[in-house]
């Protein structure tokens, strides 16, 4: 499936389990995302995301969000959106 680069992991919380990601491209919730990076390949959709830990539904282009993921991700690992 064609994949577009929309951002990059900028932290990671082991409690709960939460990717913080700068975006560079709009995210809604029910997107389906892959996270990849050296040791990372992660595929999946997007139930709920977080800026300032406020829901929401909708993310742009600069914005921070955090979304919960089932495993670890990493510093700098590219995300994308499967379309």
């Amino acid at each position: 499936m064609p994949e577009e680069a929309i951002g990059k992991v900028s932290d990671f919380f082991a409690r709960p389990v939460v990717a913080g990601i700068e975006l560079s491209a709009t995210l809604k919730v029910g997107d389906q995302i892959h996270i990849q990076g050296h040791t990372t390949d992660l595929e999946i959709t997007v139930d709920s995301m977080q800026i300032n830990n406020v829901n929401v539904q909708e993310a742009k282009a600069g914005d921070s969000v955090g979304i919960k993921v089932p495993d670890r991700v990493r510093r700098g690992d590219t995300v994308y959106k499967v379309t």
